[in-house]
């Protein structure tokens, strides 16, 4: 990958940051101890069209902004680490479906966001039951399931259309080659 590349990588990486932040902010839907959002959309875009480390990183500052400026302090280092790791699931599974299929598909999609938010609800539920207990824990698997599943629908129909735009797909293609070439 050249330097101009990378440097647009790091522009997408902040960008993805800002867009997760912005996404797990706009929208909050309270629950027992926090939030439903659509962040998630973004967690998994970030690891699918960024790679899993680079999308991970993306993902996990950006879910931690969101947690820092709305209040939620107590959460925001697991969720860095929670959102990170679900990117990072979300990134390996779509590249290995990728390998599979050559392209972009919409399997590949939903199983990165399955794989990532079950990261999500099993991170959280492990961070509740440390943080308030194992009733609060349970409370929390039916929201942060609702908040997944809305994630990974809002993934799928917009990852292709990122996918279009040009600066995105180069530096798509530009990370896929450098798979392949670092397998070989």
């Amino acid at each position: 990958m050249n330097t101009q590349n990378k440097t647009m990588k790091i522009v997408l990486a902040g960008l993805f940051a800002a867009l997760t932040c912005v996404a797990t902010m706009i929208i909050r839907i309270p629950t027992f101890k926090g939030y439903v959002h659509i962040g998630d959309c973004m967690v998994i875009a970030s690891g699918i069209i960024l790679g899993p480390v680079v999308g991970g990183l993306a993902a996990g500052i950006g879910s931690m902004l969101a947690d820092l400026l709305g209040g939620y302090y107590v959460f925001s280092v697991a969720t860095f680490v929670i959102k990170f790791l679900a990117a990072l699931a979300a990134g390996f599974t779509f590249t290995a479906f990728q390998k599979l299929f050559k392209k972009y598909n919409l399997p590949g999609t939903i199983l990165a966001g399955l794989a990532s938010e079950i990261v999500v609800v099993s991170g959280y539920f492990l961070f509740e039951i440390f943080y308030e207990g194992f009733a609060a824990a349970v409370a929390e698997i039916f929201p942060n399931c609702v908040q997944g599943i809305t994630g990974l629908i809002l993934a799928a129909a917009l990852t292709p259309i990122l996918l279009k735009i040009p600066m995105i797909r180069d530096i798509k293609v530009g990370l896929n080659l450098k798979q392949q070439s670092m397998a070989k």
